[in-house]
C-alpha cells in the first residue's frame, strides 16, 4: 500500500516539472518578445503606475540604452548586455524620441512658441490669371463728318491720354461754305434768314462751340479738334496725317484704367465652387506685399479642351492705376461661409515628403515630435486634420536643432540639465575631442582582432550605467599597447552603422599596470 502511494507521488511529481518544461518552453517561443528577470527597485502605484523604489518617480518603463527600441515593463538584467536595465521616468519626457530643453538653452536657440488655436476661416484657393482691359468701359472716338486728318496729337497705340485732351485735327471743307454763308446774313441784320443758316449747321453736325468761335472772330473755321472722353490708353489707332475720314469711321479707342478685367483659369474640378458676385484678392510678382481687392464678374462658358480649365473674367479696382494689362497675378477666392479650423502656423510643421511633424511642448520643458496630418494652407497657418488639440504648444522657431532624435546625437550633451552637465564634468565625459565623440574611464577585459572589450563607469551624455561592451577598432592593429586588465582612459564616437568606434585608449595617469 505504502509502495503504491510512493509511486504515485513520483509519478506526479514528473508530471508537473514536464508541464513546467513545457510550459517555459512555450512562453520562451511566444513572438520572441525578451522578459528580463523581475528585480528589486519597482513597486506598483495607483491605476497599476510603476513607480521606481529608489526615487520615488513616475517610471514609464525600462530598456537597454544600448538597444533603447526594446522596451520592457520591469526592471531587471539586460538580455542583450550584462547591466542592469535602465528606467525612463515620465518627468523626464521619456516618449520615445523626446528631449528635455533647459529655459537657458531655450532663449539661446531663440526657440519661439506657438499655440495650437481654433479658428472661423473660409474655404479658399488660388488661381492665376492675366489682366486685360476692361472692356465695358472702353470710348471710341469717332467722326461725324467727312474731313482729312490735319494733325494727329495720339501718335501711336498704347499712349496714356487724359479726358479732354486732343486726340486729331481735322480739316472740313463742307463747313465753310455754310458758315460763310450765315455770317454773310448776321452782318446784313436779316436776323430770319441768318436763323435758318444756323439751323442748317446745326443739321451738317457743326458745333455750337465752334459756330459761336467763329462769330466772335467773324471767320469760318475750318478745323474741327476730336478729344478723349475718359483718361486711359489709347488701345487702337485707325488712321494716320493725312488720312481722309467719313462719318461714323473710328479715329481711335481709349480704354478707362479705373478697373481692370483679369481672366483667371479655373481647374474643372473647381469650377462650380466659383460663382459670380464673389470677394478676391490679387497680387503679382513686381509687388507681393500689394494686395488688390476685387470680385468675380462671370464665368465664361466653354472648358479648355488642352489645359482642362473654365476662364472666369473678374474685376479689380484699379484707381491708382498700378496695373496694367498683360500681369500674371495669383489670385485667392474666398468662400462665402466660414468654417472653424484647427490651425497652427506654417513655419511650425516640418515636411519631410513622407510625413508632417510639428514639436509639442510638454511638461518640465519637454519636446516630443508629434506626426500630423495637415490640410490647406490659409494665410500664414497651416489647418491640422489629426494629431493635436486645441490649447496645446508647438515650436514655432528652432527646429532645425530638435526635429529628429539622429540630429540631435550629436548636440545631446548641450540638452542636458545642470544637474547632468556638473555630473559629467566629475565622470571625466566630455566633447572636447569634436562632435559627438565622447570620453571615459575603464578596464580592458578582453582584447580582439578588430575590438577591445571594456568594462566602463556610466556615461550621462547617452544615459548608459556601468557595463560591459565592445569598441571597435579603426584598425586591427590598433592600440597595440593595451593589455588585458588595464585601467584606460579612452574615447569613442557613433558610426553610421550604429557601433562605437574608439578614437583614442591610454592608460590611466599615463603608466601601466
Amino acid at each position: 500500500m505504502k509502495a503504491n502511494i510512493a509511486m504515485k507521488t513520483i509519478v506526479l511529481v514528473l508530471a508537473g516539472a514536464g508541464l513546467a518544461i513545457g510550459g517555459y518552453w512555450v512562453g520562451s517561443q511566444g513572438h520572441g518578445s525578451i522578459q528580463p528577470a523581475a528585480a528589486s527597485g519597482s513597486a506598483s502605484g495607483k491605476s497599476g503606475e510603476k513607480i521606481d523604489s529608489k526615487t520615488g518617480r513616475k517610471v514609464l518603463y525600462w530598456h537597454d540604452p544600448m538597444v533603447p527600441g526594446q522596451k520592457f515593463d520591469k526592471p531587471g538584467k539586460s538580455p542583450f548586455m550584462d547591466m542592469e536595465l535602465v528606467p525612463v521616468f515620465a518627468d523626464e519626457g521619456g516618449t520615445e524620441g523626446g528631449v528635455k530643453v533647459n529655459p537657458t538653452l531655450q532663449q539661446n536657440l531663440g526657440i519661439r512658441y506657438a499655440t495650437v488655436r481654433r479658428e472661423e476661416t473660409r474655404d479658399a484657393f488660388e488661381l492665376v490669371g492675366t489682366t486685360q482691359f476692361d472692356e465695358s468701359v472702353a470710348e471710341v472716338v469717332q467722326s461725324r463728318v467727312t474731313g482729312y486728318i490735319e494733325q494727329l496729337h495720339a501718335r501711336a497705340p498704347m499712349q496714356r491720354i487724359k479726358r479732354g485732351d486732343p486726340v486729331a485735327t481735322l480739316f472740313v471743307p463742307e463747313w465753310i461754305a455754310p458758315q460763310e454763308e450765315y455770317l454773310a446774313l448776321k452782318r446784313s441784320g436779316n436776323d430770319v434768314l441768318a436763323s435758318d443758316a444756323r439751323d442748317r449747321m446745326r443739321a451738317l453736325s457743326i458745333p455750337d462751340s465752334l459756330v459761336a468761335q467763329a462769330e466772335k472772330t467773324g471767320k469760318a473755321q475750318r478745323n474741327l479738334t476730336l478729344t478723349s472722353p475718359v483718361t486711359g490708353v489709347v488701345t487702337e489707332l485707325a488712321v494716320r496725317d493725312g488720312a481722309m475720314v467719313s462719318p461714323g469711321m473710328t479715329v481711335a479707342k481709349v480704354a478707362a484704367l479705373n478697373k481692370v478685367w483679369l481672366l483667371a483659369e479655373i481647374p474643372e474640378q473647381q469650377a462650380n465652387l466659383v460663382r459670380p458676385g464673389m470677394q478676391v484678392e490679387a497680387t503679382f510678382a513686381g509687388g507681393t506685399d500689394r494686395k488688390y481687392s476685387g470680385k468675380v464678374r462671370e464665368i465664361l462658358p466653354g472648358v479648355s479642351t488642352t489645359t482642362r480649365t473654365v476662364q472666369a473674367r473678374l474685376e479689380l479696382d484699379n484707381r491708382d492705376g498700378s496695373l496694367t494689362p498683360g500681369m500674371l497675378m495669383r489670385v485667392q477666392v474666398g468662400a462665402e461661409k466660414a468654417v472653424p479650423r484647427l490651425l497652427v502656423p506654417t513655419e511650425a510643421v516640418i515636411t519631410s515628403g513622407k510625413q508632417s511633424v510639428v514639436l509639442l511642448a510638454g511638461e518640465n520643458n519637454t519636446i516630443q515630435p508629434v506626426a500630423v496630418t495637415t490640410g490647406r494652407d490659409i494665410g500664414d497657418d497651416t489647418e491640422i486634420l489629426s494629431g493635436l488639440t486645441e490649447g496645446q504648444k508647438v515650436v514655432a522657431s528652432g527646429q532645425f536643432l530638435i526635429d529628429s532624435e539622429a540630429k540631435l546625437k550629436a548636440v545631446l550633451p548641450k540638452f542636458s540639465s545642470p544637474e547632468q552637465e556638473h555630473t559629467q564634468g566629475t565622470n571625466h565625459s566630455s566633447t572636447e575631442a569634436g562632435p559627438g565623440v565622447y570620453r571615459a574611464t575603464g578596464k580592458i577585459e578582453k582584447i580582439a582582432p578588430g575590438a577591445l572589450t571594456l568594462s566602463h563607469g556610466p556615461i550621462p551624455e547617452l544615459k548608459w550605467p556601468a557595463m560591459t561592451m565592445d569598441f571597435s577598432k579603426p584598425k586591427s592593429d590598433a592600440f597595440a599597447e593595451a593589455k588585458v586588465g588595464q585601467d584606460v582612459e579612452f574615447s569613442f564616437k557613433e558610426g553610421d552603422d550604429g557601433s562605437y568606434m574608439l578614437q583614442d585608449v591610454k592608460p590611466v595617469g599615463g603608466g601601466k599596470k
